[in-house]
Parts: C-alpha cells; sequence; structure tokens
C-alpha cells in the first residue's frame, strides 16, 4: 500500500495544541503524524466535521446523494435519525437509507427510529413497536435510538417506551431526546429515563436546565429551526458537553454550507477555537461511539484542510484516506438512487377545503407560526365569514392550512386557520409534513389550495407553489421526500420555488420548511394533522371554532 502523506499546520483537537507537521497515511488509516521543523505547506489540518442530529430526508436528497454535496464542506459524517421515511416505509425506509448510504464512502449512522407515528392523534404509513425497534437496535448498523419525541409518554411511562429505551441500553446505544420547552424537574425526570441529548432547546435556561439534568445540548441551526444566537453562550461555559447539528437543512442552504457555518459563526464570537472543533467532531464521535477518526495515529484518515481559522473555507475532505473534494467541488460520483414509495391520495376538489360555521361559532383557534422557530402559538381571531363559511383573510394574515391524509384515496381533509405566513395570493403544499408526512398545504383560498394540492398529488410526492399566474413543482418521487436528480439542481429547483412562494407574499425565512412542521403534533402548541387541529400543551384535540 502507498503511503500519502499531507502537510500543514496540524491541528491536534483532543490535545489542544496546533504544530507544524504531516500526516502519512495509507490503506484508509493514519499511520504516522510526524511534527515538522517548519510548515511545509499551507492550510489548517484537523478532524472532519459531525452532525450529530440531522435528517437526511429533510435536505430532499438520498444519502449517496446528500454526501456529495455535504463533503464540499467538510462533513465527513452524520448521526441521522431516519423516521421521515419510515413514517412512510416503516423498516424497509430505515432499510433503504442504510443501503444507499452505503454506496459512499460518507460516515453514515442511522438510528433506530423510537416514535413512529410521533403520535397516536395522525395516521403515518408505518408503525414501529417496541419489538420491531429492538430489532434494529440489535444490529451493527444501527448505531442509536432515535429522538424520543412523545415526550409526554416518556414522563408518564409509556411501556412500549420504556422497552425501546431498555433495549438501547442493553445494546450500549445511546438515547437521543425531543423535548422542546422542558424545564427544572420535569426536564430532570425525562433526562433521568434515559435520555442522553436535546436539540430542541430554544432557550438558554431551558438548556441550563437539561444540562443540570445530565444531558448533551445539540445547538442546532437548521433551515426552519434557528436555535444558534439563544445557545451560542454554552460555547463559552459548557463546550465539553455540546454538539453541534443542522436538525433540517433544505437542499438551498446544503449547497452553500454545512457545520462549517457554525464553526465560522462560533470562531467570530469568540468561542476558543478547540472547543469549537471538539463540537463539531470530538463530541459526537465520542459520545455515540462513532467509526470516525480523530486525526490520531491508528484512526481512519477522517480529515479536512482549512485555509485560515479567519476565513475557515474548507479546501480538501478525505475519508479512509480517499479525496473526495477539492476547493469546492465534490469528488464523488453521481450515483442514481432507487425510487421506493407509498403514496395513495387522489386529487382534492376546492370544496374539500370548505369550512361550514354555526352561527354560534365567534372564535377561531388559529396556528402562529414562528420565524425561524418550530414551536407555534395559539391566536383567537374573528373568523371571516362568507356564504357561512369560514374563509382566509389575507389582510390580517389569516389563512387556511390544511392536512390531506396520503395514504387513503379519499379520506376527509382536515382544515385549520393560520398566521405568520403572509401569503397575499396563491397556495403552498408539500408532501414533506412531519412526521407522518401527509400532505400539508397553506393558501388565500380553496380553489389554490386544492391547486396546489392537486399538483403534489400528480408527481406522488414533492413541493408546489400555485399563485400569480404560475404553478411550480419539485417532485419528490422518493416516498414523497427526496428527489432522485441531482443535488445541485435539486437545489436550484428549491430555491426557484421558495423565491416563487417569497414572492406570493410569504416573509418566512424558509416558508417551506416552517409549512413542513406545521402538522408536527409533538412541538407546541398548535399543529394540525389529517385528524384535526392538536394542542401539545392540552396533549389532545381542540376544537377549530369556538363560541
Amino acid at each position: 500500500m502507498a503511503t500519502q502523506r499531507v502537510s500543514g499546520t496540524i491541528v491536534d483537537v483532543i490535545n489542544r495544541t496546533e504544530f507544524p507537521g504531516t500526516v502519512e497515511f495509507s490503506g484508509g488509516v493514519i499511520r504516522r503524524i510526524r511534527r515538522d521543523a517548519r510548515p511545509l505547506a499551507r492550510g489548517l489540518i484537523m478532524p472532519g466535521l459531525v452532525d450529530a442530529h440531522i435528517h437526511i430526508e429533510s435536505s430532499m436528497l438520498p444519502p449517496a446523494e446528500f454526501a456529495r454535496l455535504a463533503v464540499v464542506h467538510g462533513t465527513v459524517a452524520t448521526v441521522s435519525d431516519p423516521h421521515e421515511i419510515a413514517n412512510v416505509l416503516g423498516v424497509a425506509g430505515v432499510n433503504y437509507m442504510i443501503a444507499d448510504g452505503r454506496r459512499t464512502p460518507f460516515k453514515f449512522n442511522f438510528g433506530a427510529p423510537s416514535c413512529v407515528p410521533a403520535t397516536t392523534f395522525e395516521t403515518a404509513g408505518a408503525k414501529l413497536d417496541a419489538k420491531a425497534v429492538a430489532r434494529l437496535l440489535a444490529r451493527r448498523d444501527v448505531r442509536f435510538l432515535s429522538e424520543v419525541m412523545n415526550f409526554p409518554g416518556v414522563l408518564n411511562g409509556d411501556p412500549e417506551l420504556r422497552a425501546m429505551i431498555a433495549a438501547a441500553k442493553r445494546e450500549g446505544k445511546q438515547v437521543d431526546g425531543h423535548a422542546p420547552g422542558l424545564r427544572g424537574q420535569v426536564a430532570a425526570a425525562y433526562a433521568a429515563a434515559g435520555i442522553t441529548t436535546d436539540h430542541e432547546c430554544f432557550t438558554l435556561p431551558e438548556a441550563k436546565d437539561k444540562l443540570a439534568a445530565g444531558m448533551q445540548i445539540l445547538i442546532r441551526e437548521g433551515s426552519a429551526a434557528r436555535n444558534f444566537a439563544a445557545l451560542a453562550p454554552l460555547l463559552k461555559t459548557d463546550a465539553a458537553r455540546c454538539m453541534f447539528c443542522c436538525d433540517d437543512l433544505h437542499p438551498d442552504l446544503l449547497v452553500q454550507h454545512h457545520l462549517d457555518a457554525h464553526v465560522r459563526r462560533a470562531l467570530k464570537l469568540g468561542a476558543d477555537r478547540f472547543d469549537v472543533l471538539a463540537c463539531a467532531s470530538v463530541n459526537p464521535v465520542k459520545h455515540y461511539g462513532l467509526r470516525v477518526g480523530l486525526l490520531r495515529e491508528g484512526d481512519p484518515a477522517d480529515f479536512i484542510v482549512v485555509e485560515s481559522w479567519k476565513k475557515f473555507r474548507v479546501q480538501r475532505t478525505y475519508l479512509d484516506g480517499q479525496l473526495v473534494a477539492r476547493n469546492g467541488r465534490s469528488l464523488l460520483p453521481r450515483q442514481p438512487s432507487r425510487v421506493v414509495n407509498k403514496f395513495r391520495a387522489q386529487p382534492r376538489t376546492a370544496a374539500d377545503f370548505a369550512v361550514p360555521v354555526s352561527g354560534a361559532a365567534k372564535t377561531l383557534n388559529v396556528i402562529e407560526a414562528i420565524n425561524g422557530q418550530l414551536v407555534t402559538r395559539r391566536r383567537r381571531m374573528r373568523p371571516k365569514i362568507v356564504a357561512s363559511h369560514a374563509v382566509a383573510d389575507p389582510a390580517r394574515d389569516l389563512l387556511k392550512i390544511a392536512v390531506v391524509n396520503r395514504y387513503a384515496p379519499r379520506a376527509p381533509v382536515a382544515v385549520g386557520f393560520v398566521r405568520g405566513f403572509g401569503l397575499k395570493t396563491g397556495a403552498l403544499a408539500s408532501s414533506v409534513a412531519h412526521d407522518s408526512h401527509n400532505i400539508v398545504a397553506v393558501g388565500v383560498d380553496d380553489a389554490a389550495l386544492a391547486a396546489a394540492v392537486n399538483a403534489v398529488i400528480a408527481h406522488r410526492g414533492g413541493i408546489s407553489v400555485v399563485g400569480a399566474g404560475k404553478r411550480g413543482v419539485l417532485p419528490l418521487p422518493i416516498a414523497g421526500l427526496m428527489s432522485d436528480a441531482d443535488g445541485r439542481s435539486v437545489a436550484r429547483r428549491y430555491t426557484a420555488l421558495d423565491a416563487q412562494a417569497k414572492r406570493l407574499g410569504s416573509k418566512l425565512d424558509a416558508p417551506f420548511m416552517t409549512l413542513a412542521f406545521m402538522a408536527l403534533l409533538v412541538i407546541p402548541d398548535l399543529k394540525l394533522s389529517d385528524r384535526g387541529l392538536f394542542s401539545a400543551a392540552q396533549w389532545g384535540f381542540t376544537p377549530l371554532l369556538e363560541a
């Protein structure tokens, strides 16, 4: 085996030091790290970056294509929850993601989804019980128990969840959390059940409570949920127990950056460079026991070469000694992925989205979407009544939101009202609707809603924009979640639809990502499932109209 060498300034994150040196590697393994009298080349050599929690499906790309974009930004591994596709296809979906990821040297680490479906208040395409999850956890290619979103179930001792957590402990595998807003003794009780991480903290006091309970905090900055600013102070006080993650990152942002953006931002804030890199590499590798190199002799040759601390521009990425990206260009080959799906919805009419109103109804319970957050607020508003029906009122940013069951041909449509999207005309629709992935749509009138939903149905999955005399669709034929096209072309088409949505009036940074989370019932407070309006605070359905 020929020995390869890369010289520069070695950044030893574990021992918190830098020195001129050369990395010597062969057969995918670092054989020697040599100290040099002076730098023999420019560039900082450091461990590759690891996203501690991301749903690959949210990039709208299958794993092999996601890897082609991610390596450009210095990412060498992810800790990935495949529960998006699992909610559509069950264990077959998990197997699909693992098999597709194996076609690339990128180091995907998939977990066993713990909440399929996330709740019993919605229709999903599959169900994974405790026995199915235990069988997944027993596999070597399943690395952890994915985010336990049903935190009320954990707190109330749900036997299925207890069995899943016990199975993970038997296998010596970590248990990921998902408990937005939990504080104090309640957060401590959640952690005491065996939960080791949380990526849902949106305030610093919440994160500190969970740290005090023994949890590790994942600092998230994605397309819709952006918590970096709120949690950044932890980098100066508790970096040893923090990691970086994106959670959900749409393709338009993935072509621009990944965890390299977290690192640049943290360094700019004045955080210690070794602490920052530990959050981006060492901490997730050690916490999850990943087979990912940390730039040590005997480790897999997974490392990156960065231009400088100030710019933190990734020049080269190596995986198992293979150069996989250079100067902004991926060297991984394009590999089209197999198409799998479950999609039975049939076209809808405008009448399916009508909301009749009795004479006694005077108040609407309205979902208020918040830019940059997954949590929502409950607003009570006076409905606009036309011909005994509640209708959208764009002048007050009061729009209709609907969820259409994708797994049954003609199930009733669930309709509610939402603020925060800002559309003045038209509608948006998406078959990416966490976590059951029915079709979710928002619009200013019933005809536009039907048109946007039907555009998604025609392609058996996708995102669509209808309005101002134009229609646009990005087909997502893989489980209604991912495209089988080239990643950069998917990013361009997504960017065009995003711009089209904003031309219709939306002020949200990521309108499609925000829309996708309007059906995630476990995130407080009001959300909409295919079965109706749901309050996470009350943990049950709530009426749309009240007297």
